[in-house]
């Protein structure tokens, strides 16, 4: 059973149960992210969600995280380019106080000045880690190569001094901007009833006061930039980036079929070339990024320095091959069946369809239709990904490299 409601707030609520289990993941998801931020605010969403647990005005920081693990509740947020989520998962007999807490922290965060400076510290580590791991930093560049410096160029920590001069007033203007109730929605799905979960949504983001919301507009240009950064480590890190669909096109399935022959699994095509046939990589995968304006499809690789170029031929040779040639039936099924399973995997984990159903109603006003998705997936035919395959062009590429190297990789 699926059920939403829009409180008189504006929160919409959405609650799928999932009868037989015995636990429930509560999500609050923001259409808010690094895509949204101006220079001054770069990595202030972030910021933001490591400082909602950080106090209220009636729990410590230390307290909140005691009050979960008392109750055996995992919590925890994250932030992306264009979403934040804070989400809790309980035994179904604790939802009711899993929830309130996770109410608490999310609409009663005060920001303590001791505890920002402590978690400004915490935040800078985290992107010093950052910069200690090349495959996160080469897929960090490879954003800011594809999209410049701005939306979903931007890296979702922030730079290092912005972190450093972010004040509790800087928080609370954001947040007073966009964390509006009409950009807020409250997503069940576990073993709860529709009932309890609506009600324990009201009562607590119901009354909820906020501006009316106004999203900020977004200028996406594709850049075809190549970054590079030395770096005195053992392997050369490299991705390319091409243009790729929106998350509302209606060829978004063809474009997942696609990725998995690509390079989504031992099978791909990209791993069976580049690692087993000429052993130039050990990492070597592909995914898809769908945004509300536009995507990007990557393709990555870590490979010895020496082999670098080799490697990135080898990966250039693949992707042309396969734009010229499309995929083999076998492919193409073996691809297919890949994508329904994900989808039918995700449907028996509570977190999984928590996300799904509240990423689905933020971002379009409507409620996830699974078997719609199993309908589109099951009518694809191997002709279809050709105008995908085909949109892949080399000459709108963008690309980042991390590594010791003398010089740029060439494409």
């Amino acid at each position: 059973m699926i059920q939403t409601k829009e409180l008189d707030s504006g929160v919409r609520v959405i609650v799928k149960r999932m009868e037989g289990l015995l636990s429930v993941t509560m999500g609050v998801l923001v259409g808010t992210g690094a895509a949204f931020e101006t220079d001054e605010e770069d990595g202030i969403s972030h910021f933001i969600e490591h400082m909602q647990f950080k106090g209220t005005p009636t729990r410590t920081a230390f307290e909140i995280s005691d009050a979960f693990d008392a109750l055996g509740v995992q919590v925890n947020a994250f932030t992306g380019k264009d979403m934040t989520c804070y989400y809790a998962k309980s035994t179904s007999d604790h939802a009711a106080e899993a929830f309130s807490l996770l109410a608490d922290l999310f609409l009663n965060a005060n920001f303590p000045e001791e505890e920002m400076k402590r978690e400004k510290g915490v935040v800078l580590e985290e992107i010093h880690m950052d910069e200690d791991s090349p495959e996160d930093l080469c897929l960090d560049l490879l954003s800011r190569a594809a999209f410049g410096k701005a939306n979903y160029g931007r890296n979702i920590l922030g730079p290092a001094a912005n972190v450093r001069r972010f004040t509790r007033e800087d928080l609370f203007r954001y947040k007073e901007e966009r964390y509006c109730p009409q950009n807020i929605v409250v997503s069940f799905a576990g073993n709860i009833g529709v009932e309890e979960a609506v009600k324990l949504a009201d009562t607590y983001f119901g009354s909820l006061k906020g501006n009316s919301f106004n999203d900020r507009p977004k200028e996406v240009v594709h850049h075809k930039s190549h970054l590079f950064k030395k770096k005195p480590i053992e392997q050369a890190h490299f991705a390319i980036g091409f243009p790729c669909l929106a998350r509302d096109d209606e060829k978004v399935p063809a474009a997942q079929v696609m990725n998995a022959i690509l390079g989504g699994g031992m099978s791909s095509r990209l791993f069976k070339r580049v690692r087993e046939e000429l052993g130039l990589a050990y990492s070597v995968y592909s995914f898809t990024s769908h945004y509300a304006e536009t995507g990007l499809l990557t393709v990555y690789a870590a490979v010895n320095p020496q082999k670098a170029q080799a490697a990135l031929e080898a990966v250039r040779e693949v992707l042309e091959t396969f734009a010229r040639e499309g995929a083999s039936e076998e492919e193409f099924f073996r691809g297919r069946e890949q994508l329904k399973s994900g989808s039918i995997f995700s449907q028996e984990n509570t977190s999984s369809q928590m996300l799904l159903y509240g990423r689905t109603l933020l971002y379009t006003g409507e409620v996830y239709d699974f078997e719609k998705r199993m309908a589109e997936i099951t009518a694809l035919t191997p002709e279809d990904l050709l105008p995908v395959l085909r949109s892949l062009k080399c000459s709108e590429v963008a690309m980042a490299t991390v590594g010791n190297l003398e010089e740029k990789l060439k494409l």
